[in-house]
């Protein structure tokens, strides 16, 4: 019978670089299907930052930890090659929680069928996670106004690139922070902000003040590191900071310290924390808010896919070294 992989979390995750121990690979039977399942074949699979919160035993996080034996969470395009279930047939690609896995059974439940013409690519950098959570993130708690201005980090990832195309046809002044010179030029040049700071370059508190001369409205919080306590100092009276990722301090044992609430109470400011699964309830009003973007040609993304299952591994260790370019993927 012809076997297929699927990696285990076998140990925490306890900071540092993610290394192969942390892991299980099996191989397994591929299985046939029962009545009303479906056996899927994934052909691509999400890598996301919110994986390192995943892998520790936190119970207190907004989504249970994975457990240890278990296959490692994530989503994914698969196709249907077997089905015993009327909804759905061979050869369609549907998208959801697959797990770290080239095979798996399913039911159907908690999948959703990817449109016509739509290639998985597309359909996981910008209908999947990271365009549900760029506009859960900047219109449902951001809040945006024509005018205004918002300051992005992690402005070239996922969903940092998304937040800030849509913020820009919703008419706001723009400015991304990442971490090289390459990841700025695309997303002023390529994406249209109307300004980019590398943070690992020098002067970023004056760079930050010559780009937003009439203060900041909105803060789209993706990392965390030095350049938080810099805009926070900027926030106009009765800003928003929308807290999506802390990604500068997944891979620390102690994260870094937050900036003092005093301007909290002075500028009457407004920071408030989100994670989609309290919002996939939402998922059809969020992606016809979406959409429309899409198909006017708003939106652009980049991809960067790693080839094989096992390559996730050491791929997550690229939101640590910033090395990633756009959305992380792996090509099964």
């Amino acid at each position: 019978m012809p076997n297929y992989s699927e990696i285990k979390l076998s140990k925490h995750f306890a900071g540092g670089p993610v290394t192969a121990d942390l892991f299980q690979v099996v191989s397994k039977d591929i299985p046939e299907p029962g009545d009303g399942q479906i056996l899927l074949k994934q052909t691509h699979m999400s890598l996301d930052p919110a994986m390192f919160g995943w892998m520790t035993p936190d119970t207190e996080s907004y989504i249970p930890p994975v457990a240890l034996g278990s296959t490692m969470r994530s989503s994914g395009v698969a196709e249907v090659v077997a089905s015993k279930n009327p909804d759905f047939a061979v050869g369609e690609q549907v998208m959801g929680m697959t797990g770290w896995t080239e095979y798996l059974l399913s039911t159907g439940e908690g999948l959703n069928k990817v449109p016509p013409g739509v290639d998985a690519q597309t359909a996981l950098s910008v209908f999947a996670l990271p365009g549900l959570t760029a506009t859960q993130g900047l219109f449902n708690v951001g809040k945006p106004k024509a005018g205004e201005t918002i300051v992005i980090s992690g402005a070239a990832g996922s969903v940092g690139c998304l937040v800030g195309q849509l913020a820009k046809a919703e008419g706001l002044r723009v400015i991304g922070v990442a971490g090289t010179d390459e990841k700025c030029a695309w997303i002023v040049d390529e994406l249209g902000f109307d300004g980019a700071i590398n943070y690992k370059s020098d002067n970023i508190d004056g760079q930050l003040a010559a780009l937003t001369p009439q203060g900041i409205d909105i803060y789209f919080e993706n990392t965390g590191g030095p350049i938080q306590n810099l805009v926070f100092e900027r926030m106009n009276a009765h800003g928003r900071i929308v807290v999506c990722g802390m990604i500068a301090d997944y891979a620390k044992e102690v994260p870094g310290p937050g900036p003092n609430w005093i301007p909290v109470i002075k500028k009457r400011l407004t920071i408030q924390g989100f994670t989609m699964p309290d919002h996939f309830h939402q998922v059809p009003e969020l992606l016809a808010r979406l959409t429309p973007y899409v198909m006017a040609g708003k939106i652009k993304y980049r991809s960067h896919v790693l080839d094989g299952l096992e390559s996730a591994i050491s791929g997550l260790n690229l939101f640590i070294t910033g090395e990633n370019k756009g959305k992380l993927l792996v090509k099964l």
